[in-house]
């Protein structure tokens, strides 16, 4: 089965990991959650605690399957460090599976492939994805099968954005 990586921060939206990663790993997939140091908690917005399992400077690309970002705070937390950015753009580049949901997708303004994407994101950051050169749509789950790319909007699309994810990865 695949190895994904969760490339997360404390402030995220606790059901937009927690829940996309117990239906990757009830199919049998197994998830990594990836930030600065491993062994730390992050804690998400609501009182869900992760720990993480590796280090980004110890995250090696070849080793993972596919990305999963979720939303909350995260993303533009870790969008100002260039190594979270270019492990994501790796992902893109090599057209391995990416899953973001809600504030997700900010990650790809910085990785300058925005303009090449289809995708829908949480209300606030459509515009910014729009005027970075994405194709944004409002729906509950965007596929984007040219980029591998799933995307959602907010936890009520959890189960399209799971169902599309577990689809993509067969």
């Amino acid at each position: 089965m695949s190895k994904i990586a969760a490339v997360v921060t404390s402030g995220y939206e606790d059901s937009e990991l927690t829940s996309p990663k117990k239906a990757l790993e009830d199919a049998s997939h197994s998830v990594d959650i990836i930030e600065a140091k491993a062994g730390n908690e992050i804690h998400g917005e609501h009182g869900d605690v992760q720990k993480v399992d590796v280090s980004i400077d110890d995250a090696d690309f070849d080793s993972y399957d596919a990305l999963l970002l979720p939303g909350g705070g995260s993303p533009d937390a870790l969008r100002v460090d260039a190594r979270y950015v270019n492990f994501v753009k790796e992902f893109l580049m090599a057209n391995k599976p990416v899953f973001a949901i809600c504030h997700g997708p900010q990650f790809f303004i910085q990785t300058g492939l925005t303009n090449e994407l289809k995708l829908t994101a949480y209300t606030t950051i459509r515009y910014d994805l729009f005027y970075a050169g994405a194709e944004v749509l409002n729906a509950p789950v965007v596929v984007d099968s040219k980029h591998k790319l799933v995307t959602s909007r907010t936890p009520d699309d959890l189960e399209d954005f799971n169902r599309e994810s577990l689809q993509l990865l067969k």
